[in-house]
């Protein structure tokens, strides 16, 4: 896969962050509830439009959150396709906090091998192969927005790193669990820690990025939540595990929900 391949693809998921955060700053819009009671706003709506007209010139699959037809008799025998939230974190877009994203993921035979998420508020730009490097940009008004694949350099490749004095676990902003607090306090028992919040994929970029080790999550995820993420934390230096068998998580499975996990530098132990 080629810059040719990639540029596009970075530059929608750029374009579908602004027009969010056009939105985000300049309406009153109103909420929605799914039918799992899950917020959608009209800039969920927008950016799915933005991306999947985009993505649909690849000519691979695409299936998005907002997809109407996720069915598995549909995408079952699909191996290779998009999987898109095209804006991860509608519970912090409507507290106007700030820490949503957009997140863009190729699949390949069930594993998350590219991961692209912007960052609209921040302009923060994560990109990521998961058997090459792991990348993060801040867009300018200099970034030449066609050739966005240009701008990764080795400068901006980001790695995990292991805890030194502290073990710092970030989790959620929203979507807190008893099992995960548990968890948590177990932890504590045998490391120094230092606790952070974040809403979104925000989450697994910190432990990408190195800004984290540990993230926990023992409350229900779909599989659009954590794709994108989960190629560009490989490609750092991480790991996504299922909690309970300790193997990757799975992608284009019957049930899109994903199992318990957690995110840690490859090969931590604790």
């Amino acid at each position: 896969m080629t810059k040719d391949f990639f540029n596009p693809v970075l530059k929608t998921a750029v374009d579908a962050g602004n027009a969010i955060l056009q939105i985000y700053n300049h309406e009153n819009f109103e909420v929605e509830l799914k039918s799992d009671n899950s917020p959608l706003t009209k800039a969920d709506k927008k950016a799915h439009d933005i991306i999947v007209d985009a993505l649909k010139k690849t000519e691979i699959p695409v299936l998005s959150e907002e997809s109407e037809d996720k069915a598995f008799e549909t995408r079952k025998n699909w191996e290779r396709f998009w999987l898109v939230d095209p804006l991860d974190g509608t519970k912090e877009f409507i507290k106007r906090n700030g820490e949503f994203t957009v997140n863009i993921a190729l699949i390949e035979k069930g594993i998350a091998t590219a991961g692209i998420i912007y960052v609209p508020v921040s302009r923060e730009l994560y990109f990521g192969i998961s058997k090459q490097a792991a990348y993060k940009i801040v867009i300018s008004e200099e970034t030449n927005l066609e050739n966005l694949f240009a701008s990764f350099t080795e400068s901006q490749q980001i790695k995990v790193q292991n805890a030194k004095d502290k073990l710092t676990i970030v989790g959620s902003r929203s979507h807190k669990s008893e099992e995960t607090t548990a968890f948590i306090s177990e932890i504590e028992k045998h490391f120094n820690t230092e606790m952070l919040s974040r809403g979104s994929s925000l989450k697994i970029c910190m432990i990408a990025e190195g800004k984290a080790q540990l993230y926990p999550r023992f409350a229900p995820t779909m599989e659009w939540d954590t794709a994108a993420g989960h190629a560009i934390a490989v490609a750092a230096g991480a790991e996504i595990i299922n909690w309970e068998t300790g193997k990757a998580l799975q992608y284009n499975k019957k049930n899109l929900r994903n199992p318990w996990f957690l995110v840690k530098p490859k090969g931590m132990k604790f």
